[in-house]
């Protein structure tokens, strides 16, 4: 099959600015970023619609926005010193972002047919400023996924060390939301009190004796809240930011 678009030089090759962009892209230079999305579109679109076999329409067809915001991932993740081409690890990270689309069809991105946001840029490659943005977005949303995961692990890992597991939280929460907002602040006073969390951290366990003064619970109910207030404390105590956006 024979795509619609004009040949263009092996930028990859011959182009030396393209590693000092790359460098300035993902410092954080967003303009930079932005640049590259747009001089690099009809290689996405190629690509997307050699991994998709089939001809690939920008604004109509999903699999551009997704190839889209794959290039947009590649420059973060691409190292020159091993030696591959950029443009050669682009094509395979856009290949296999649509390979996990094709398998799983999660990630829905809108249509975008609005012809009026059309625009040039300096080489006269008309790219759409919805489409750059939403690969953007796309992008985004990936890098906080993939950030929650991370942190999800790690907690994890670290309850494993108090003998709790992830999936026994959900047995663990109290049933009442009084009781777990009672187990929340006794976590709060566990994370604000220095002696308090260096026991927990040390101990693995909760300093009972200490906390029934402290908060006026009873040792009993301490004692059966342990493990949901150790896995409270640990959030807090921890670097844990996303995670702790579920703490009310």
């Amino acid at each position: 099959m024979v795509f619609p678009f004009h040949r263009r030089r092996d930028a990859d090759e011959t182009d030396l600015d393209l590693g000092e962009l790359l460098a300035k892209a993902k410092a954080g230079d967003n303009g930079v970023r932005e640049q590259l999305l747009r001089k690099y579109i009809p290689f996405v679109a190629k690509s997307a619609s050699r991994a998709s076999s089939r001809y690939i329409s920008r604004g109509e067809d999903d699999e551009f926005s997704i190839a889209l915001a794959a290039f947009n991932e590649a420059i973060d993740r691409y190292d020159g010193n091993r030696g591959s081409s950029f443009l050669g690890f682009a094509d395979t990270v856009i290949r296999r972002r649509l390979i996990d689309y094709f398998r799983s069809r999660e990630v829905r991105v809108p249509d975008i047919p609005m012809a009026e946001f059309e625009a040039g840029d300096d080489e006269e490659h008309p790219y759409n400023r919805i489409e750059i943005q939403k690969s953007l977005e796309i992008y985004e949303a990936h890098q906080t996924e993939a950030a929650r995961r991370e942190e999800i692990e790690r907690y994890s890992a670290w309850l494993a060390e108090f003998g709790i597991s992830l999936e026994e939280l959900v047995e663990l929460s109290p049933k009442h939301a009084d009781a777990r907002w009672n187990a929340m602040q006794v976590a709060k006073v566990i994370a604000s009190r220095q002696a308090f969390s260096e026991y927990l951290l040390q101990k693995k366990s909760l300093p009972l004796k200490d906390l029934v003064e402290e908060v006026g619970m009873s040792r009993k109910t301490l004692e059966r809240q342990r493990k949901y207030i150790i896995a409270i404390a640990l959030i807090l105590i921890g670097d844990f930011e996303m995670l702790r956006e579920y703490i009310a």
